[in-house]
């Protein structure tokens, strides 16, 4: 796996966990699985989740 952020972020969040305003998805590049080609996702970190805005206008 790639290292996470410092602020613990993977490359596909648009923010750090618990920011306001955002939840936890499935990664769209993975669906979920935490890999991609026999590989963890790049996405995700290989979690199979990422940290992204919900709601909005």
């Amino acid at each position: 796996m790639a290292a996470l952020g410092p602020d613990g972020t993977a490359p596909g969040d648009e923010a750090p966990p618990g920011t306001p305003g955002t939840g936890e998805n499935l990664c769209r590049d993975c669906n979920g699985s935490g890999a991609l080609n026999g590989a963890p996702c790049p996405t995700c970190d290989g979690t199979g989740k990422i940290v992204e805005g919900i709601g909005g206008a």
